[in-house]
């Protein structure tokens, strides 16, 4: 079997994905609160909605945060001065050129 490593991830893009968990999981016990208390009848409803709603805008951040910080640390292992992946062979037919061995 073929052992296959996979590049740890940068340190801001755990952090992302430990702020989008647990704003998961708060979300989700929210929303078990927020069952209970309509089985129940009770007025705790409005506050475990609340809560629910602020949860699933949170976790849509930190999903975003997840996103946005996994892309800036891709372009930081890239360094500055190399090509963009998304330029494909789409570079000036100059510099193409110049790149080949004579």
């Amino acid at each position: 079997m073929k052992d296959v490593r996979r590049r740890r991830l940068a340190d801001e893009v755990r952090a992302a994905a430990v702020r989008a968990w647990l704003f998961f999981s708060c979300t989700v016990v929210a929303l078990i609160v927020a069952t209970l208390a309509s089985v129940a009848r009770s007025p705790l409803l409005t506050p475990a909605l609340l809560c629910t709603a602020l949860g699933v805008f949170g976790t849509a951040w930190g999903l975003l945060d997840i996103v946005i910080s996994r892309q800036i640390a891709a372009q930081r292992r890239r360094g500055p001065n190399s090509a963009s992946p998304l330029a494909g062979s789409r570079a000036p037919k100059d510099l193409r050129d110049r790149s080949a061995p004579p």
